[in-house]
């Protein structure tokens, strides 16, 4: 089965090579296609949005990334791609909530968004806490450490 999408956009700013640390203070424009515009409407009502993301100059090579040390950190343990939010994946899909600083025209200004310049955005949805929020959620010990300096 083959799935294809079309970007309803690209993200602009200053961030021209990938990394792993720093997010937080990045301030990212995500440009929304014309034609698409007016489905913003409303959306300057919310505090944050969820960026899905095609992380176009990801390359998920399967001896390297199925299994790896996250952010390639030897003190860290091997764990699976599926247990990382590592962007070199088998579809490479990046996920973010971020903050939405402005709505105008068919532009979000957004802070802490981790994607390059340039990358398609594939979707925007507002942040529910209802949806996105789960107060019971657990993470292991090692992400922790490579949250600490992520944004």
């Amino acid at each position: 089965m083959t799935i294809s999408f079309e970007p309803i956009g690209y993200v602009e700013n200053k961030v021209t090579e990938k990394k792993d640390t720093r997010w937080g203070e990045d301030i990212s424009r995500l440009v929304i296609n014309q034609e698409l515009s007016r489905g913003l409407t409303g959306l300057d009502g919310f505090s944050h949005l969820i960026v899905l993301t095609y992380l176009n100059e990801a390359k998920f090579e399967p001896q390297r990334h199925l299994v790896r040390h996250p952010q390639g950190r030897e003190e860290l343990p091997m764990v699976g791609i599926f247990s990382q939010r590592a962007k070199d994946r088998p579809n490479p899909i990046g996920i973010t909530a971020v903050e939405i600083l402005s709505v105008e025209k068919n532009i979000v200004t957004v802070k802490g968004l981790d994607a390059i310049d340039g990358t398609p955005i594939l979707d925007i949805k507002p942040y529910f806490p209802q949806f996105d929020c789960r107060g019971n959620a657990k993470t292991p010990e090692w992400v922790e450490v490579i949250m600490r300096e992520y944004f």
